[in-house]
């Protein structure tokens, strides 16, 4: 017997032995370090932690962390690493136990990346690399050096969307790890869930999920601090002549109450820069139900998403490396939400 949408997304999160504090960084394979560097510091404002002869770590103004995305030179552009802080460096081998439980790829790196101690790597059951970390170098916050900031600017790294063709089992899986459902899209008739919000930290979301061809990487979600950063950053990319970059918005979601922006990097990855969401850190919080017949459950203002945000995404890496197979999903949120406009 199936379990509803409304059933699904009101399971508790499991009580586990370890604890997922966050979402903490995206790692990128770029084809050309030196034009991701222009656009991530130079257009965008973020601050250099670090850089290698193949690497560059970068984080928000807000941010205390060593880094919060890393940009990889690679012959082929895509998402490597998905990473979580967790509370303690026990809780790394109880993860990497569970995971092997699973059948899972895993593997125990140490100080992989600069600013980094132990870290477990794994691929999960729907073929997406995690990371699960603890300790990462300090810097002091720039949150209030308004003299020299860039950008919007970029003040935190918040989330990760996965376009996943397996969404109630992913749904579930993130359940089983801990995360609350906060919001959700669901379809009127079958109740099915095409988009799905998973958290740990009191906001929206660490995890959201989409259903579509996958595994791929849909985009890294950063914070800013105001409406009127995103709007800086329009200004700014077109008096740069980077107008092609924004891929849709300004506008508001919604699902998550958020005021966004997406771009897109000179390889295609996708990032949202947005403001706005709420508290979510109540016991009993209940998710909250869109209907996807609901035109403003993607947009409650704003001009309607292009095809690409739909059918493009960062494709994954498997574990031996190589750019990770991709199927499609039984549901096309796009061609419903298309027929419904109709």
């Amino acid at each position: 017997m199936s379990v509803s949408a409304p059933e699904l997304v009101a399971a508790k999160a499991q009580p586990r032995p370890y604890d997922v504090v966050r979402s903490a960084y995206g790692e990128l394979i770029v084809s050309d370090l030196a034009a991701s560097e222009r656009f991530y510091v130079d257009l965008l404002g973020f601050i250099v932690s670090a850089r290698t002869d193949d690497r560059i770590y970068l984080r928000g103004w807000e941010e205390r962390a060593h880094h919060s995305i890393v940009l990889q030179a690679g012959p082929q552009s895509a998402a490597a690493r998905m990473a979580f802080r967790v509370r303690s460096e026990d809780d790394l081998e109880r993860l990497a136990a569970e995971f092997e439980a699973l059948g899972c790829p895993v593997s125990r790196v140490e100080s992989a990346h600069v600013g980094m101690g132990a870290a477990v790597r794994v691929w999960d059951p729907f073929g997406f690399p995690l990371e699960f970390f603890h300790e990462m170098e300090q810097f002091d916050t720039q949150l209030q050096r308004f003299d020299i900031q860039r950008g919007a600017p970029v003040m935190r790294f918040d989330h990760f969307n996965l376009h996943t063709p397996q969404l109630e089992q992913a749904l579930t899986f993130w359940q089983e790890l801990g995360f609350r459902c906060t919001e959700y899209i669901a379809t009127d008739d079958d109740e099915r869930i095409v988009f799905a919000c998973m958290a740990r930290k009191a906001t929206v979301h660490d995890v959201a999920l989409s259903a579509g061809r996958g595994p791929r990487l849909h985009h890294l979600g950063f914070a800013v601090a105001e409406p009127l950063a995103i709007l800086r950053v329009c200004d700014q990319l077109a008096a740069a002549g980077h107008t092609r970059a924004i891929e849709r918005g300004p506008g508001r979601h919604g699902a998550t109450n958020a005021f966004f922006l997406y771009l897109r990097d000179p390889d295609g990855h996708r990032i949202e820069l947005y403001t706005g969401d709420y508290y979510t850190g109540d016991p009993d919080l209940k998710p909250r139900r869109w209907s996807l017949s609901d035109p403003s459950c993607r947009s409650f203002w704003g001009t309607p998403a292009p095809d690409s945000w739909y059918q493009e995404s960062s494709v994954v890496l498997s574990s031996d490396g190589s750019p990770s197979g991709v199927v499609d999903a039984t549901i096309d949120e796009q061609q419903i939400r298309s027929e419904l406009m109709v």
